[in-house]
């Protein structure tokens, strides 16, 4: 204890002798911001909160290299979401996990309310052996190379986690092509998103991160603080949002 009292006060006569200066160790911590105007400091954005491995997280990121664990996952909570439907309710394909399907409801009504546009939901969740039908007819169709760009193998698609939606307008237009990004529909959905909790998953110059080529229809839902997040920071993948590797190709 006497040592360190002495330590303490050559620390003073130190100081004086310096100037008089008072030296303060700012212990900040790099990520968190200051807001200017008060001064006082923001926490950084927890990317920790949700797991990014477990289907049931509204986080999990589910790509080429990242399957589903298990791999016939199957979400509990699946629901019909109130809006017009592509196929019909008794349809498997017409449900979403019930945050996902709420979150769908409050943003097509907001299109229509907003911008008299009506959204469909044309492809909800798929369960592992429905992608087993929808992978191998594309393969079956456009060969396995052309395959793996737009449709998922059977435990690596982001539809069987019931969290992701295929969108559409009511009209059936442009119904899950390219041209729906130049639909009224499509431009709503891709300015307007975010406030509802969703992404647009797959960007057309993304192909290299994401495995997959562009999708305007294809909207993932991960929650608005996420979502509020990848937009306050012009982040537009979830593999780059958590510095994952990019997921160009299947590991095997």
């Amino acid at each position: 204890m006497r040592s360190l009292r002495r330590f303490g006060i050559i620390a003073i006569v130190l100081a004086v002798a310096m100037g008089g200066g008072v030296f303060v160790v700012n212990r900040k911590q790099p990520d968190d911001t200051t807001n200017p105007a008060t001064g006082s400091t923001a926490p950084s954005f927890d990317k920790q909160k949700y797991a990014t491995t477990d289907p049931v997280s509204m986080w999990v990121v589910v790509n080429k290299t990242r399957p589903l664990n298990p791999k016939t996952y199957a979400p509990g909570d699946l629901i019909i979401p109130s809006l017009p439907l592509r196929l019909g309710s008794g349809n498997g394909e017409m449900q979403l996990r019930a945050p996902a399907a709420q979150a769908l409801e409050a943003m097509a009504a907001a299109a229509q309310n907003e911008a008299g546009l009506k959204l469909m939901l044309a492809s909800g969740y798929r369960s592992y052996n429905l992608q087993v039908s929808v992978y191998n007819a594309e393969v079956k169709s456009y060969g396995q190379a052309k395959a793996d760009t737009e449709s998922a193998r059977p435990g690596y698609s982001e539809h069987q986690t019931g969290l992701a939606a295929d969108i559409e307008p009511a009209s059936r237009k442009c119904e899950v092509a390219d041209c729906f990004g130049s639909t009224p529909e499509g431009q709503w959905l891709a300015a307007n998103a975010y406030k509802y909790g969703f992404i647009i998953r797959y960007l057309p110059d993304k192909q290299g991160v994401t495995g997959y080529r562009a999708e305007p229809w294809h909207v993932r839902y991960i929650g608005t603080e996420l979502s509020n997040e990848l937009h306050k920071q012009g982040i537009t993948t979830l593999e780059e949002f958590f510095d994952l590797p990019a997921a160009p190709h299947y590991l095997q």
